[in-house]
């Protein structure tokens, strides 16, 4: 009998340790491990949000309520921008924008109309015109020497979610360190956005802090804190943030994904700690459940079923790894992890096939002919493990385990 003794999946960054059984000429499999890949050269375990989670859940209002201002004096005259104002106020978003460009087309210098005109535009996600009006309403206000903090907020505003986060980052920072102003807890998650875009993570930490201090529901700050931990390589700070994103937002599935992997990754350090690795596979299978509750595609369920493998459920990730490979996006690693779960659950056959599929679609994946080599041997096709042995060998000419492998079984490849 031909026993496994440890994998690391390259594509999914997860090292599984098996119990060996004693060594044979002919049924030993080599002992010598892979390093598994960090958490920088795996994107997937360290995935960006589909897309990147800049707006809030009410993103379709300002993020700051307009309140009425008199009309600014100035060298032209002022316009009567109420009722525009009022359209805002209704939601009329677009009649409100056309009535407040078109008085600021007529008194060029009124900060009122401008600033008006931004609001609406920013609600209705027009960021780059958002962005123009709103810089020309702060920018009168501050020749009027009446500046005002909602148009300078909205403008920030405008700047991240165009995601042009160093003009935001100035006047988020203002913002958020105004004399004598407890911060705005919806400010203080796009400081710490700006800070986290423009790589600046520690700044981005403390800010996100500051975040969800102020407002312990934010999933969105949780979840770059989450983030920003797993780039550490503190899985126990990651996994606390997440849990608690997780449970504000069950529907976040970015979320989900990261946690998932979160566990799967304290998990493989867990190697000397059989009973704390069973249970992070085990969370790993859960947060596994709570994303495919959201996302059905081939890369969700592909980590679910990793999760599975870990937990030694082989049989339910076969199953739903198969149902992943029908799916048009299905890549290479999906079909080797279903190769590994139908062999670890003796399905020699499928394991075979699918492993065979992988190679075509990964055919520079050592890894795939590693364990297609393996299922081979177990059925005793000898003449093709030997081949698919040497085919790893031409991809990775020094690894020993490939050279072993291949010196075993040649005297039975007839």
């Amino acid at each position: 009998m031909i026993k496994r003794d440890s994998y690391c999946y390259p594509s999914l960054c997860l090292a599984f340790v098996l119990l060996s059984g004693a060594a044979s000429a002919q049924s030993s499999r080599p002992r010598r491990v892979k390093p598994a890949p960090t958490p920088a050269e795996e994107p997937l375990l360290r995935p960006e949000p589909k897309p990147s989670p800049t707006a809030r859940n009410n993103s379709n209002r300002p993020l700051i309520d307009v309140q009425p201002v008199k009309p600014v004096a100035n060298t032209v005259g002022a316009g009567d921008t109420m009722h525009a104002y009022q359209l805002l106020q209704q939601k009329q978003f677009a009649e409100a924008a056309k009535e407040a460009k078109d008085i600021a087309a007529q008194f060029p210098n009124d900060s009122e109309a401008w600033k008006i005109a931004g609001f609406a535009e920013l609600s209705l996600k027009q960021y780059q015109p958002a962005m123009d009006d709103l810089q020309r309403a702060l920018d009168l206000q501050q020749v009027a020497k009446r500046e005002d903090p909602n148009t300078a907020d909205a403008l920030a505003q405008a700047y991240v979610l165009a995601e042009k986060f160093d003009r935001a980052l100035p006047l988020l920072v203002a913002a958020t360190t105004r004399p004598g102003a407890t911060p705005d807890p919806s400010l203080l998650y796009y400081r710490g956005l700006a800070e986290y875009k423009l790589g600046k993570p520690l700044d981005a930490e403390r800010t996100f802090n500051a975040a969800v201090k102020a407002n312990p529901k934010d999933s969105l700050a949780l979840f770059y804190l989450g983030q920003i931990a797993v780039g550490k390589n503190d899985f126990d700070n990651a996994i606390a943030s997440l849990n608690r994103a997780t449970v504000n937002d069950p529907r976040f599935a970015a979320a989900w994904t990261l946690l998932t992997s979160a566990y799967l990754r304290r998990a493989a350090l867990n190697v000397d700690d059989a009973g704390k690795a069973a249970a992070d596979y085990l969370s790993a299978v859960r947060a596994g459940e709570g994303l495919i509750k959201i996302r059905t595609d081939a890369e969700a369920v592909t980590l679910f079923g990793q999760a599975l493998i870990g937990s030694q459920q082989y049989a339910r990730a076969a199953a739903a790894l198969e149902r992943a490979t029908l799916q048009p996006d299905a890549k290479g690693v999906t079909f080797y992890l279903l190769g590994i779960a139908q062999s670890r659950a003796k399905n020699f056959p499928k394991a075979i096939a699918a492993l065979q599929t992988a190679t075509q679609k990964s055919p520079d994946d050592v890894n795939v002919y590693r364990e297609l080599g393996y299922a081979y041997e177990m059925t005793k096709q000898y003449a093709k493990a030997l081949s698919v042995y040497e085919k790893g060998l031409g991809l990775a000419p020094g690894d020993s385990d490939f050279k072993e492998a291949a010196e075993r079984v040649r005297p039975f490849a007839k």
